[in-house]
């Protein structure tokens, strides 16, 4: 006999009557329902944002009576705890060893979400800017989530968020050993997949940084055109000879100056011995053209491969030239040029200026021995002057001394005039010198934040999995660190990026534990000569690592890489990906609905396969805001995440984050009891309904301390598992 509601019937109606009312052979009835996928109460747990869900430890231990095998035990507090909003911080050593013997008298598995508010490792500030300092206090926060479940838990995951920065959904490329890939573009078919809006592939704005101070420089826009100089290359192949007799050979397209000689390659970007603009004699002017950002696409392929010609190697990833660096190179390179220009106006300024100060300087001396021994009746003969005179002393032809002056008196105030003069144009040339250098090196230093993120960023990772490591007390059992994807619009949102993180930490982690020295190592302070090093010549001096293990080989650092970070899937912020997706002509809603689940399915698929998941967030909603939905009550594919998991032979924690049932239903608890009803986990009855009609979940969640009626039914912590006592405990014999 069988029941339907809209939802599953249980499994066994009274505890000796097994299968009365269920299935021989659990299937799952519907594309949302998991039963029969071999996970029940005792695998799926519930996370306790600790200050919310759980006010203190007494709040841990009532989720546990209501029988809750699993939890996460979550901070939504970051650096100061708040009543309502917790840290590890504020759980001092009696707190952490009561929830440690709770859980294991209770046989409950912690887990611990770092704080909700550290969205990665990047450091942004409320300005908008990153910092190294704040990506510190970050890395910190996490540190302290270690730290805690290390006392409470021992082992397992310690979740954190990532977003590390904001990034157009149509740029989200990823560059890596398989090559560059844009990730909102189907490899199969180069159709855009995703786009954050319908103009973002024409508009969308890039993040440049000073790879110095870490502070975003400016927004590159998409549909911005820029004024590039046409550089001057030749227009056929030449071999021959230079001006110098030596062989050349000049082919097509290769940068030349205004005599045809060749630019050696190591001068090309040079500012000063560098390539030049095309001149239009007739028109006196010297030639541009308008670049699209599109554009700057070669312009920085171009650069990568001249890098590559020149030093023999291809570029790491902080040397690559990538679009939008270039596309701001551009902008900048106008405003360089415009400054070494008055550099050198200004400069010539000061050479007419000093050769007049010499001249006026003699003729001065001249005069004024004159004037010493000429009778006082003679002066006036040396008041006379005429515009040849003055033309000699180059300093004009116009202007005529005043006749009641003596060419001494007259010299002195042209030489002050003249010496002003050499002051301005010494400043000003100076200063638009220094300006044009400044230029220059800010070039220099501009930077995609994705390379920030793989120079700073990535050792914190990397420290955080040796923290991990270093308080994991049993090998069998260790804790790790799980990166968790976030939002779309940030990166880390999707899983690909993901991926990118987790091995670029592990690397990193890899070279703390084997390499003896570290750029940013400890040790004693830079000296003057270093700090040059550093700065000047690119040659920062290596410091003593203080995470060198000394005798451990790569291979063994890389396994512990592998056991301490890891990822965490959250199948509710993978399906906000849907309100992006764009439609493909000719399909319907539900065709195109099925078209994402399908690309989903695929990137969890990845991720499965991988083998990078030590932590699964099972969460629920309808692809447009992290709504926390109790599995199967939002449209993701669960199923079908669950059922790979279970294919790729997953074995760790799957923590449901009931967030919205706290609200819109009696309490979280209820939304993980949906969950379990949702896995199809069999309740065990004790008596009390009607033979003809079974119970269902929807009576027992509605009915459990302090509801409508007494439970008719035990698990977890109430489930009889020992031998019948009287109340005293004391045995019957």
């Amino acid at each position: 006999m069988q029941f339907y509601n809209y939802h599953p019937m249980v499994d066994y109606f009274n505890s000796m009557d097994s299968e009365t009312y269920g299935r021989s052979s659990p299937q799952p009835r519907d594309k949302k329902d998991l039963s029969g996928l071999g996970y029940g109460i005792k695998d799926v747990g519930m996370s306790v944002p600790l200050g919310i869900s759980a006010a203190n430890v007494a709040g841990v231990y009532s989720k546990i009576r209501m029988g809750v095998g699993a939890i996460e035990l979550g901070f939504p507090g970051a650096f100061s705890s708040q009543r309502g909003a917790h840290t590890p911080g504020v759980y001092g050593h009696d707190q952490r060893q009561a929830l440690r013997e709770m859980g294991a008298i209770n046989e409950v598995n912690f887990t611990t979400h770092a704080a909700y508010n550290v969205m990665g490792l990047m450091g942004r500030d409320e300005r908008g800017n990153f910092s190294i300092t704040n990506a510190k206090l970050c890395k910190d926060e996490i540190a302290r989530a270690v730290d805690f479940a290390a006392d409470v838990a021992g082992s397992g995951s310690i979740v954190m968020h990532t977003g590390e920065f904001e990034r157009p959904i149509v740029g989200m490329v990823i560059d890596d050993e398989t090559g560059k890939h844009n990730l909102a573009v189907d490899p199969k078919t180069g159709r855009l997949m995703f786009r954050k809006r319908h103009s973002e592939p024409v508009d969308a704005a890039y993040v440049l940084l000073d790879d110095r101070t870490s502070q975003v420089m400016e927004t590159v826009q998409g549909d911005r055109v820029v004024a590039f100089p046409d550089w001057n290359v030749s227009e056929k192949d030449y071999d021959g000879k230079d001006i110098w007799d030596n062989p050349t050979s000049i082919k097509k397209g290769d940068y030349t100056d205004y005599q045809g000689k060749l630019i050696p390659l190591k001068d090309i970007y040079d500012p000063i011995k560098g390539r030049v603009p095309k001149y239009d004699r007739e028109k006196g002017r010297f030639q541009t053209r308008y670049l699209h950002f599109d554009d700057f696409r070669k312009v920085a392929e171009e650069e990568n491969k001249v890098f590559e010609l020149k030093n023999g190697r291809k570029p790491d990833y902080y040397e690559k030239r990538y679009p939008e660096e270039a596309f701001l190179h551009a902008t900048l390179l106008t405003n360089e040029a415009h400054s070494r220009g008055w550099a050198l106006q200004y400069g010539r300024e000061a050479d007419e200026r000093i050769e007049n100060i010499t001249k006026l300087e003699k003729a001065y001396d001249f005069y004024k021995k004159l004037e010493e021994t000429t009778p006082k009746e003679e002066l006036w003969k040396l008041m006379k002057s005429d515009t040849q005179f003055v033309r000699g002393l180059g300093v004009g032809g116009t202007f005529l001394p005043p006749e009641n002056k003596l060419p001494s008196e007259w010299l002195k105030e042209a030489l002050h005039d003249n010496s002003k003069n050499l002051e301005f144009a010494k400043q000003a040339s100076t200063s638009q010198e220094q300006q044009a250098q400044d230029t220059y090196e800010t070039r220099l230093h501009l930077v995609t934040p994705i390379k920030r993120l793989e120079r700073h960023p990535t050792r914190f990772y990397a420290e955080l999995g040796i923290r991990a490591w270093e308080r994991s007390k049993n090998p069998d059992k260790p804790l790790y660190l799980t990166v968790e994807n976030l939002f779309p619009d940030r990166f880390g949102g999707h899983p690909e990026e993901l991926v990118w993180l987790i091995k670029k930490s592990r690397e990193k982690m890899v070279e703390f534990l084997t390499t003896p020295t570290d750029r940013y190592g400890v040790g004693e302070p830079l000296t003057p000569e270093e700090r040059t090093k550093w700065f000047s010549e690119g040659k920062p001096q290596e410091r003593a690592n203080p995470f060198y293990k000394p005798g451990m080989s790569k291979e063994e650092a890389a396994k512990i890489a592998e056991t301490h970070i890891g990822v965490t899937l959250d199948t509710g912020h993978l399906n906000l990906w849907r309100k992006y997706w764009d439609p493909q002509p000719g399909l319907t809603l539900e065709q195109n609905e099925e078209a994402f689940n399908k690309w989903y399915v695929e990137q969890v698929k990845k991720l499965a396969e991988s083998k990078m998941i030590k932590n699964v967030h099972i969460v629920d909603n309808f692809g447009f805001q992290d709504d926390h939905l109790a599995p199967g009550q939002g449209n993701a594919p669960i199923q079908d995440v669950i059922k790979l998991l279970k294919k790729n032979g997953y074995d760790k924690a799957i923590t449901v984050e009931p967030g919205a049932d706290a609200s819109t239903d009696v309490s979280d608890f209820h939304g993980l009891m949906k969950a379990w009803r949702q896995f199809g986990s069999p309740v065990y009855g004790i008596g009390g309904a009607r033979a003809a009609q079974p119970q269902v979940w929807g009576e027992i969640q509605y009915s459990y301390f302090g509801q409508n009626r007494p439970p008719q039914y035990v698990f977890g912590g109430y489930s009889p598992s020992n031998d019948w006592t009287l109340w005293s405990a004391v045995p019957m014999e």
